[in-house]
Order: C-alpha cells, then sequence, then structure tokens
C-alpha cells in the first residue's frame, strides 16, 4: 500500500533481529540456514529503511550472550556477518554511514580490520547512519562508558558533579546520534535482551508476531504505522 509522503523521514529504528532459529526448525533445516535467511533480510530492510528517510537504523545481530550458543552456530553466524554483512553490502552505493556497535576486540582480526576500513571509508557518506550491533550488550555498553569517565575523574581531567547524562551519552557507542524513537522485536518476544538499555529510555516498543527470516518491508510499513499511532509525552502530560 502506498504510505504518506514522509511517514518515516527521520526516524531512528532499533531493531531485534529475532526468530532465525525457530524460522529454521519450523521447516526442519540446520538453524544455519536460518541465520543466512535472516541476513538476507538484514540486507533488504537497510535498503527499504534508506529508500523512505530513516535517519538511522540499529540492528541487533550478535549480542554478548549469543557465545553461550552451540559453538557451530557461532561459527557459522560469524562466517555470516563477513559475507553478508560486510563483504556483500555495497554501503558506498546506498550512501550509508556505517558504525559498529560492541566490542570487536573478540572477533577475528580480519572482521576487525573490514569493520575499521567500512567505517572509515564511509565516515562521510551523507545517507542514513546504519548501526550493526556485533558483541554488543546494553549493560556492557554502560559499564564501558562509566569506566571511561572514572578514568578522567582519576586523572583529574574531570570532576564527578560534572558527570551528567548528555556527558553519559557521549561515550555510548552511538555517541552524536539520535535516540530510537522506537524499538521493533519481531518474533512475538516481549523484552529488550539488553539492547540500546541507555538510549532506549524512552523509546517506543512495537513487537509483532512475524520471525525475522519472514519479515517484509511490508511488515516495517505496519511497524512505522503502529509507532506513528502512539503519543509520546516523555514523562509530561
Amino acid at each position: 500500500m502506498p504510505q504518506p509522503e514522509n511517514f518515516a523521514k527521520g526516524l531512528s529504528i532499533g531493531i531485534i533481529m529475532d526468530g532465525n532459529g525457530r524460522w529454521a526448525k519450523k521447516r526442519g533445516l540446520p538453524r544455519t540456514a536460518g541465520h543466512k535467511k535472516g541476513a538476507e533480510v538484514f540486507q533488504d530492510i537497510t535498503r527499504y529503511c534508506n529508500s523512505i528517510g530513516v535517519e538511522s537504523v540499529t540492528f541487533y545481530a550478535f549480542s554478548t550472550e549469543n557465545w553461550k550458543r552451540p559453538y557451530e552456530e557461532v561459527g557459522a553466524i560469524m562466517k555470516l556477518f563477513g559475507e553478508y554483512l560486510i563483504k556483500a553490502f555495497d554501503y558506498e552505493k546506498e550512501n550509508n554511514r556505517v558504525v559498529f556497535l560492541g566490542d570487536r576486540s573478540a572477533l577475528e582480526p580480519k572482521h576487525q580490520k573490514l569493520m575499521n576500513e567500512i567505517e572509515t571509508k564511509t565516515a562521510h557518506n551523507t545517507g542514513m547512519t546504519l548501526n550493526i550491533a556485533v558483541n554488543y550488550g546494553g549493560r556492557q555498553e554502560i559499564v564501558r562508558a562509566a569506566r571511561i569517565l572514572a578514568e578522567k575523574v582519576k586523572n583529574d581531567e574531570l570532576q564527578p558533579e560534572e558527570i551528567t547524562e548528555e556527558l553519559m551519552s557521549a561515550h555510548m557507542y552511538t555517541c552524536g546520534q539520535k535516540d530510537p524513537d522506537f524499538i521493533l522485536r519481531p518474533s512475538g518476544e516481549k523484552r529488550l535482551s539488553n539492547f540500546m538499555l541507555w538510549q532506549a529510555a524512552y523509546s517506543e516498543l512495537v513487537e509483532m508476531d512475524v520471525l525475522w527470516p519472514d519479515f517484509t518491508r511490508a511488515d516495517l510499513d505496519l511497524a512505522i504505522q503502529e509507532f506513528n499511532r502512539r503519543s509520546r509525552r516523555f514523562g509530561g502530560i
């Protein structure tokens, strides 16, 4: 269905890509097949977000807790990360600015190198900001920011009373970016799962009963329509 002009312009969206394993299980396929299909959906939804004027979108690709999964599955996800999320996507053509959120030190050196190169090459792109959260955890991000500020206090570069919400935000991975207007979780689950805990303080939550590999552009339209119907009061009346 045609959408009103500018219905998504300027939005910041966080997306928890959930349901890959269940999608595969329902079809009698290995979980890796679900992750492969999910990576294809990631690419399509990224392009669509860019085309409808979304300001920034953050995809939760791999959490700090996901290392607990079977070794084979983690290996397959990391392989797909290199093939789909890094190598196969033409970020330059899309004019996206790409930022990777999370502790990349635990990733393979070749992936770290590619991530650094992509961030550098796309830093001055003027299109949508595409955040990809890999080895990311909301609590870990807040602890990291607190440690940086604590070190500054220790070195007499900062006084404790000078630490504000704005200063904390400036030390998050999303420094300088707009907080998400809404967090989207497909698959029917109703939790944040350690995703953007600082940034989501006043984000709307939109849940959809569709597994990520089945997610379509039409589903995103429905999610945006749901958000646009919300009344955001930010603690006011």
